[in-house]
């Protein structure tokens, strides 16, 4: 049997309308610079967590923070929530380096967040 516990929220993403005065605030508040830089996304590592700034509503569209749990087997995890009621907004899918990342919905239709790194 795979292992399909969570290892805690380590990734946080934020739905940023401007990219650099957002950056701006969270180097500020963090107090490191950022070890992402780009258009389309600008990371930040702290404290052990990621805090992620995504232009333009983030995933899916997304108007909050969305949380990303960290497991060992996403394809494992969908299942598991998703039987349990979730409903998956955003397949898994690999977004560079082959981590992987999915949304979900619970029965509130909060967003939250799987990560699975290789």
């Amino acid at each position: 049997m795979t292992d399909s516990s969570t290892q805690g929220i380590k990734t946080v993403l934020h739905p940023v309308s401007d990219l650099a005065k957002a950056k701006a605030v969270y180097a500020a508040l963090l107090g490191v610079a950022p070890q992402a830089d780009s258009s389309y996304y600008v990371g930040f590592d702290a404290a052990g967590q990621h805090i992620g700034l995504v232009p333009g509503g983030g995933p899916q569209g997304a108007t909050s923070p969305v949380a990303y749990w960290h497991v060992p087997d996403i394809e494992a995890k969908l299942a598991e929530v998703t039987a349990a009621g979730a409903v998956v907004k955003e397949a898994a899918h690999d977004v560079g380096g082959g981590r992987l990342v999915a949304t979900f919905t619970d029965p509130d239709g909060n967003v939250l967040g799987l990560l699975q790194d290789s």
